[in-house]
């Protein structure tokens, strides 16, 4: 099932990239594994898959050390200042950073660490009080004063759009991520790249790319749905 729902997804993501005028090479697809048991994954491996998505920082810990080494793990869910440890050295890109606190946690795990983290800076575009990520109008601040750290690298934005059933409601949020993310690059902050936007997920991934997605979060549509009971 894995394997078939993988090779529906891209062919997805090249239709995309086709309407938009994008290279499919563009879009890396980010296998959302969180809650699945790792013989799913492996499945998703011998597809050729190498980027998974995790959200909590104790799972990730343990199929980091349970899988291959070759494979890169984003951490895409809220990180508690105590389970940063878990993350840096693990995580290639850490997609929820929304606080000077939490870049402070993992600028010190890193430099403990002596690496540098690949960051992304959560914005919450539809303003949903459920969500974590800053308002729009923080964003350019909150990356001023993260750019100091010298152990972080801010690679982009990231945000999780509402769940909608018609996926074009959220080509607006989409766009304005967009937006914001051409706006704060021409600003050219120093330690600041706008090279990515991680946006889309199983119900809107393909609006997503034909507004600039660079990373789409895709678990549902890969491994069914989750069980929330483990």
């Amino acid at each position: 099932m894995v394997k078939e729902n993988l090779a529906k997804v891209e062919k997805n993501i090249i239709a995309a990239c086709e309407r938009a005028g994008r290279k499919p090479d563009d879009v890396t697809l980010i296998a959302v594994s969180k809650t699945k048991p790792v013989e799913m994954i492996e499945e998703a491996i011998e597809y050729g898959k190498k980027e998974f998505g995790e959200n909590k920082a104790q799972e990730m810990k343990q199929k980091y050390e349970t899988l291959p080494k070759d494979l890169k793990w984003h951490f895409i869910g809220h990180l508690q200042t105590n389970k940063v440890k878990y993350v840096v050295g693990r995580a290639c890109l850490i997609h929820s950073v929304d606080s000077v606190h939490l870049a402070e946690a993992i600028e010190k795990e890193s430099e403990k660490k002596n690496v540098i983290s690949d960051i992304l800076i959560e914005v919450n575009v539809a303003g949903e009080e459920s969500k974590f990520g800053l308002k729009t109008d923080e964003t350019e601040e909150l990356i001023r004063n993260i750019a100091k750290f010298p152990h972080l690298r801010i690679k982009g934005l990231m945000t999780i759009a509402p769940y909608v059933e018609n996926p074009e409601d959220n080509r607006e949020i989409f766009r304005s991520l967009k937006e914001l993310s051409v706006d704060i690059k021409s600003k050219n902050i120093d330690n600041v790249l706008m090279d990515i936007l991680s946006m889309g997920m199983t119900g809107d991934y393909e609006v997503a790319i034909e507004e600039g997605a660079t990373h789409v979060r895709v678990g549902t549509g890969i491994f069914g749905e989750r069980d929330y009971s483990i």
